[in-house]
């Protein structure tokens, strides 16, 4: 069944390239595109298109479909094209004429657009959630080992002493700003497209108002034009926001590799959290971090991906937009095992005491005994020249005490304020909206 055939059979080897693998991804979009039907069968019993009756009986035969879809019990068909054939096929076999009347003032173009942007309103929200973990596992390992110093480094040079407080902290902060960019993906996501049709709108009197309150939308996008414009656009920058949470993994996830070399020797895992060597028996490799940083560089691919998947298309809906859903689907449930990972790994760290008490570390402290004569009234060059020349003829012995009090420094680092912030970023999704409405929706 196809929601657009007439009396003419199409092609197999056309109809199988054309719908490819759409019916696989099409069962993630189920439960929304239940939601939608929901909706739009509310609405349009307001404006005479359907009866309260015939409205009542679809939404209670789609909460039957809704239910099996979470007990994993639905399936589209052989035969169907989509999820949206599949639901339609199920409400006519069951309520016959009432079950067609279903798609008027509305075209499959705006109907897959609404299930994506629920689907995705919803993936960002739970992936929100499993950041708002991690960033705080990485907040509370930061207060642990805030007085745990190691190097740090510019040009991969030893630089300046750090701390892992501040290391776990940085990655802390840099998840801050990475939901930060998933709140903007939110909020154009977070807008309805049903009732553009198939991109021109429709001649009945439709109310789009009420079918963005029963779904939880913010607002609506209003153009009918822009609204299927959109289409590809909303997936790139979702997978922007993706590439973002990715970018800090990976980079974490490169310094894990190296602080747990034999060479900087920083940190170590259980035995059971790393892997062997088929000839090499001492071998304890970082395989979990190579695989994220991997998984994440991937990710980091994405929105490039689908920029060139759209690239020079006209205004108006293209087939060529169904084929974003095998790139950026799967890019959630990556990134879900990525943090789950990172989250065991980091659990389970050890960190080195007294990294610094190493010789070849003591001229991390170069700049400290500068600031110690700066502090004395010498002008800063004078003293930058004076301990060089401690440096280049062997003379130079720093204290090695580290005092650094300025807001987000070694001794002063500010998590409280860090946490402030992303409490305040992720309280402006309000989530909490959008499930009452779709809570109350279903009941």
């Amino acid at each position: 069944m196809k929601l657009w055939q007439k009396d003419t059979d199409v092609n197999k080897a056309v109809e199988l390239f054309t719908v490819g693998n759409d019916r696989a991804f099409d069962l993630m979009l189920a439960s929304f595109d239940v939601l939608g039907n929901m909706a739009h069968a509310k609405m349009l019993a307001t404006v005479g298109l359907l009866t309260n009756e015939e409205a009542d009986l679809l939404c209670t035969e789609l909460k039957v479909i809704y239910k099996d879809i979470q007990n994993g019990a639905f399936e589209i068909q052989d035969g169907m094209e989509d999820v949206h054939s599949q639901v339609e096929f199920l409400l006519t076999q069951k309520l016959g004429d009432t079950g067609k009347k279903i798609h008027a003032a509305r075209s499959r173009n705006d109907q897959v657009l609404v299930d994506l942007k629920l689907y995705l309103r919803h993936e960002i929200e739970a992936m929100v959630i499993d950041i708002e973990a991690f960033f705080q596992l990485l907040q509370s390992k930061s207060e642990t080992f805030k007085d745990h110093l190691l190097p740090g480094y510019t040009h991969l040079q030893i630089a300046m002493p750090s701390s892992f407080g501040l290391w776990f902290g940085a990655y802390a902060e840099s998840l801050v700003d990475d939901v930060e960019t998933l709140r903007a993906a939110y909020t154009v996501i977070n807008k309805n497209p049903l009732g553009s049709a198939a991109g021109y709108g429709s001649s009945f009197p439709i109310n789009r108002t009420l079918t963005t309150q029963l779904l939880g939308f913010a607002d609506l996008n209003y153009n009918v034009v822009y609204a299927q414009m959109g289409r590809g656009k909303a997936e790139r920058i979702v997978a922007q926001a993706l590439a973002n949470v990715a970018d800090t993994l990976a980079r974490m996830s490169m310094d894990a590799c190296l602080y747990l070399n034999q060479n900087f020797g920083f940190i170590s895992f259980p035995t059971e959290l790393t892997t062997g060597s088929s000839i090499m028996p001492h071998k304890k490799n970082p395989d979990v971090f190579e695989l994220i940083r991997s998984h994440c560089n991937r990710i980091k691919a994405l929105p490039n991906e689908i920029t060139m998947m759209t690239t020079n298309l006209p205004s108006g809906y293209h087939r060529d937009l169904q084929l974003l859903k095998e790139n950026l689907f799967p890019a959630f449930g990556n990134l879900h095992n990525c943090i789950d990972m990172a989250t065991l790994m980091f659990q389970n760290i050890s960190v080195k005491d007294n990294i610094l008490a190493d010789e070849k570390y003591q001229y991390l402290f170069s700049v400290e005994e500068v600031n110690k004569l700066v502090l004395q009234g010498v002008p800063f060059r004078d003293a930058y020249k004076k301990i060089g020349a401690a440096i280049e003829q062997g003379n130079f012995n720093p204290s090695r005490v580290v005092e650094h009090t300025h807001e987000g420094s070694l001794s002063n680092l500010q998590n409280d304020s860090i946490a402030r912030m992303m409490e305040q970023t992720i309280g402006q999704f309000n989530f909490g909206k959008v499930n009452t409405a779709l809570k109350h929706l279903l009941q």
